[in-house]
């Protein structure tokens, strides 16, 4: 049991650091390689959008390869992607690192999850569970400030080199935990529609982080065509079952809102604390701590607030909680220093802890034999919601960033800073609104049986 929930907090923190040890690190990598910020943007990017498009099929390959076969590939390869961003002396090499440790990562997650299931009874699982959202959460509140003391002191290539003694770590526990066999009669993965939307999220991200009307159309086909697809295959990658169930897509939908609004903020925070606060990139980072430590302060309210509540009050209240922090930071972003910014950090991590029953709830509703696909889906989204976040919010900045040098306006990155945290705010404000209405049990029960999505073949 000890091997298994260390190979799974080993695992669940190192596949979470590396969406987020980049941003305090970014700058130092910017200026040695000399990079632009769509190209900056990328690294990051690059990390979360194989990760989301491999998702939802890998957990079927993981079933037909075998638990041992899976973690050690996986392994080696987000190894060797972290051994080669390390020593990479190029932006193309660096991201296509980070491209290598993403698609590694969609497979290790479900690996890992499946251990809870064969090698812990029902009762040590729940504990499992714990470790790994443990794990997570110290990921999210140590990545940014970690990744700015590793490029600060050792330089940034270390902000990969810190992930090899967790690869080896766990490859020497592999052969303990990774007893399920491989299923040769495992259903078979829709591997097709997953390259035709992975394209169509690569294609429509490149539209938005450098903006082409060319790639946002060609992406758009693609989406198109993967609906179509999912409509008459007859290997679906979202089961018809789950585009049914009005509380299920309710929830993938905003949670990209979410995502899409505070990623892209998180990313670009340790970058404006840098530039325009004057900050090493240690102590940019370090403010997001505040954030986490807020998520585990409020997270044991959410039992208490959803049966008073309801799943669908509760998670539009954390969002608009949310959007409130945004809107206090923005109000003091003219302000060249941290404190002022920290009740609105607060509030961000404390609405953000009211938004978890997106999941619960979700996976409460379907049935049983879909849970590890919606699983899959819901985290494929979270890391969608992270890219498409990075370059959405990268844009605006951009944008006002572009005008108000124009302007010869001293604060130009400030400005864009402000106007990301704008956009961030009505993302969160629109996604309450459509958490009242689609996560609710009562109207979702009813349309569920009134309606067929565009998804269900006829």
């Amino acid at each position: 049991m000890r091997a298994t929930l260390l190979m799974i907090g080993l695992g669940a923190f190192v596949t979470t650091l590396d969406n987020t040890i980049v941003a305090a690190g970014a700058p130092s990598l910017a200026r040695e390689l000399g990079l632009d910020l769509p190209t900056l943007q990328w690294v990051s990017i690059g990390y979360m959008l194989p990760f989301a498009g491999l998702l939802p099929v890998a957990g079927t390959l993981v079933d037909r390869w075998g638990q041992a076969a899976t973690l050690r590939a996986g392994l080696l390869v987000f190894g060797a992607g972290a051994a080669a961003g390390g020593f990479a002396t190029t932006a193309w090499l660096v991201i296509s690192a980070r491209v290598l440790q993403g698609a590694a990562a969609a497979f290790l997650v479900p690996a890992l999850l499946s251990l809870l299931r064969t090698d812990l009874d029902a009762r040590r699982r729940a504990f499992g569970a714990t470790v790994w959202t443990a794990c997570l959460a110290a990921a999210l509140a140590l990545g940014p400030t970690l990744g700015g003391a590793l490029s600060e002191y050792l330089g940034w290539g270390w902000i990969f080199f810190v992930n090899l003694p967790f690869v080896a770590a766990m490859l020497a526990l592999v052969r303990k935990v990774a007893l399920a066999k491989r299923d040769p009669a495992a259903g078979r993965p829709a591997v097709r529609s997953m390259l035709v939307v992975t394209t169509a999220m690569v294609l429509i991200t490149a539209a938005v982080v450098e903006p082409s009307a060319v790639l946002g159309a060609v992406g758009t086909a693609f989406a198109i065509w993967f609906l179509f697809r999912e409509r008459r295959a007859r290997v679906r990658l979202m089961p018809k079952e789950l585009t049914r169930t009005r509380v299920f897509t309710g929830a993938l939908t905003v949670q990209l809102l979410w995502g899409l609004g505070v990623s892209g903020v998180f990313f670009f925070t340790p970058l404006l604390h840098q530039e325009s606060l004057g900050l090493g990139p240690t102590l940019a980072g370090l403010p997001l701590v505040v954030v986490a430590v807020a998520v585990v302060a409020a997270t044991p309210l959410v039992p208490w607030a959803v049966p008073r509540w309801g799943p669908h009050r509760t998670v539009a209240a954390g969002l608009a909680t949310v959007a409130a922090g945004l809107l206090v930071i923005a109000a003091v972003n003219h302000l060249p220093e941290v404190p002022p910014r920290i009740p609105g950090l607060v509030l961000i991590g404390a609405g953000s802890a009211l938004t978890t029953p997106l999941t619960s709830y979700a996976l409460e509703i379907v049935a049983e034999r879909h849970a590890g696909t919606a699983s899959g889906l819901l985290t494929a989204s979270r890391e969608l919601s992270s890219a498409l976040g990075v370059a959405l919010i990268g844009a605006v900045l951009s944008v006002v960033r572009t005008a108000r040098l124009d302007e010869g306006a001293p604060a130009a990155l400030a400005d864009g800073y402000t106007a990301g945290l704008l956009t961030a705010a009505a993302l969160q404000l629109a996604g309450a609104l459509l958490a009242l209405r689609l996560l609710n049990p009562r109207s979702s029960c009813r349309s569920d049986k009134e309606s067929t999505p565009f998804l269900t073949s006829p």
